[in-house]
């Protein structure tokens, strides 16, 4: 069964924080690098932050030194700490494996509102 859980999101303000957890199935998370990604209404799905299997991680400019991607190997979960959140962080959060193509299966994702 494939599966991918996002939750978490929420309304903060600027400067607010948030911990985003995504739950995926066997089939998806083992052995895959697992990342966040996001979509900010009328923009494209964009890449945020990235976990290798072996754990290292890389950020994307915009949210580096912010964010913060760790995972649970024994629970397949992949988590994302937000922090100094800004608007222009807001928007769908979704969780995957990388690389994910448009048309393999994604998650509901989990939104994400900023105001200032």
């Amino acid at each position: 069964q494939v599966q991918l859980v996002e939750s978490g999101g929420g309304s903060v303000q600027a400067g607010g924080s948030l911990t985003l957890s995504c739950t995926a199935s066997a089939s998806i998370f083992n052995g895959n690098t697992m990342a966040w990604y996001r979509q900010a209404p009328g923009k494209q799905r964009e890449l945020v932050a990235r976990i290798f299997a072996f754990g290292h991680t890389i950020y994307e400019d915009s949210v580096r030194g912010r964010f913060t991607i760790s995972k649970d190997d024994s629970k397949k979960t992949v988590s994302l700490q937000m922090d100094f959140l800004q608007p222009e962080d807001a928007g769908t959060y979704y969780c995957n494996k990388l690389p994910a193509r448009e048309y393999d299966f994604w998650g509901q994702g989990t939104q994400v509102s900023v105001s200032l």
